[in-house]
Formats: C-alpha cells, structure tokens, sequence
C-alpha cells in the first residue's frame, strides 16, 4: 500500500527553471542583501493557488497531505556578486524528501536546492530551501517546549513587525501565503494568535544587522533554522556577535526573550 510520505518522496530529482533579470526597482525596494527572494517571483495564475495563498501541490513541489506550510531555514553559499543588470536563471530540484514525528503529529519535511546562475558566467549563489508540512491544530495540542536565547549580545536592534511592514514584505516578494496578511485565516483556520512575520524577512533583518555592524565584510556563506515563530502582536529583536575573525552568530529573539531563529554568517 502506498503512504502519503512513499508518494511525496517520488518528487525528489524532479526540477523547475526559470530565468530573471537583476533590476534596480525590486533591490532598491527592499535594500537587503538577499537580492534573489526578489526574483523569480511565482506569478500563478489565481486559479492555481490554493486555500492557504500558496500554489496548489502537485506541480514542482509535491503533494504533501498536510495542510500548514513554513519555512524552516535555509543555507546559502555566495560565490560570485549580483549586478543591476545581470540576465540570471535559477534551477530549482527537490533534493530530499522526509517524514517525522513531532509533539503534534506528523511532520513532512521537503528541501530544495536553488543553483542561481549568472548567464554570462557560472554559478552566483547555491541556496538549499528547507520547507517543514504539519498537520492543522487541534485543542490540546502541546506547545513546543521554548528555547532560551543567549542572554547578551555585541549587537542588537529591536523589531516592530506591523501588519503594514508584512503586507510590504509579501507583496515585494509574491508571497499570497494568507498567514502574512489575512489575520482571520491565520487565527481561525491555522490556530495562531497573530499575523506570522516571514521566516525570510527574519533572516534578512539578521543579516542587514551583520551589515550594519560589519559593512566591508563579504558574506561567503549564511545559514538559518526558525525556532519559534513570531507574530505581529509584540515586538522581536535581531542580535549578533562576532565569533572569530570569520565567523558571525545572529539570533532573532521574541519579546519574552524566547529563541525564534537561529543563523551562523561566515564573513571574509
């Protein structure tokens, strides 16, 4: 007999292309450093996206059963800059396929590697994209057991995430997923007391802070797992300090100074 996880995992291999050019408009917009999250946006027509805003599964990514969706974390390595200008083509496969046990039930985890290559050269950045499925909450469920963040840092700024900032953030980057936006979706269907931030936007905070504090540094490799998840009702804040001489550890930590997201910057 067939298992829900045994048909997902035949989607591993299986790949997408699509090609982009770096404009000014978009980098200009959102001044990070992660200038790809602004490109290769999924314009899918409406009547292939699903209830939650994200596209229906089945196509490149595979039909996973279960019905909530996020972002676990991802781990870049940068080889070579991107320009205004630069015609670029990202080739996206699914590399793995697991399923876990969780406090909560059943946990599909799906990872993606996106090579982001420049058209008149080679290979510019490799991003492996980690995506976590998980059943929809039921009364009772246990909470996750939380994390402490680290109790001082060399650098630190607070976060107010507002409604307005998450409408900004998912409409530069395409992202219809409804928790970012629709808060009666988000409080009604998925179970959260709030408007969930972006894990992406999180992860570029932290890394707008490393270039704030260390702005000649050359980030050759980022890497980042979320931890808790954040929400517009309160404020976070993105903390850093310096390891070595190449390494960075950054943490984004929640109001009640639980871990939300964990990150490590090799810098040269």
């Amino acid at each position: 007999m067939e298992t829900a996880s045994s048909t997902v995992r035949q989607w591993i291999g299986r790949t997408e292309t699509a090609s982009d050019t770096v404009t000014a408009t978009p980098y200009a917009a959102l001044s990070a450093t992660l200038d790809h999250w602004l490109y290769f946006l999924p314009l899918h027509r409406l009547s292939d996206v699903g209830p939650d805003g994200h596209t229906k599964r089945g196509g490149f990514l595979p039909p996973v059963p279960l019905p909530r969706r996020m972002w676990a974390g991802s781990q870049f390595e940068f080889v070579l800059p991107l320009r205004v200008g630069d015609a670029i083509t990202r080739t996206s496969t699914i590399a793995d396929v697991t399923e876990k046990s969780g406090r909560s039930g059943s946990l599909i985890f799906v990872k993606v590697r996106h090579d982001v290559q420049k058209n008149a050269g080679g290979i510019a950045l490799t991003e492996f994209h980690d995506i976590v499925y998980r059943g929809a909450p039921a009364p009772g469920d246990p909470a996750p057991k939380p994390q402490a963040a680290p109790s001082a840092s060399t650098w630190e700024r607070k976060v107010v995430p507002s409604d307005v900032l998450l409408f900004r953030y998912s409409a530069l980057t395409f992202n219809s997923h409804r928790i970012h936006y629709d808060r009666r979706y988000v409080t009604e269907v998925e179970g959260y007391p709030g408007l969930v931030v972006h894990g992406p936007l999180i992860a570029t905070l932290l890394l707008d802070l490393l270039r704030r504090e260390l702005p000649d540094a050359f980030v050759a490799a980022y890497q980042f797992k979320a931890i808790r998840p954040l929400f517009d009702l309160n404020h976070f804040f993105v903390c850093g300090e310096r390891r070595d001489e190449k390494t960075v550890r950054l943490w984004a930590r929640d109001h009640e100074g639980w871990l939300a997201m964990d990150a490590t910057a090799v810098v040269r």
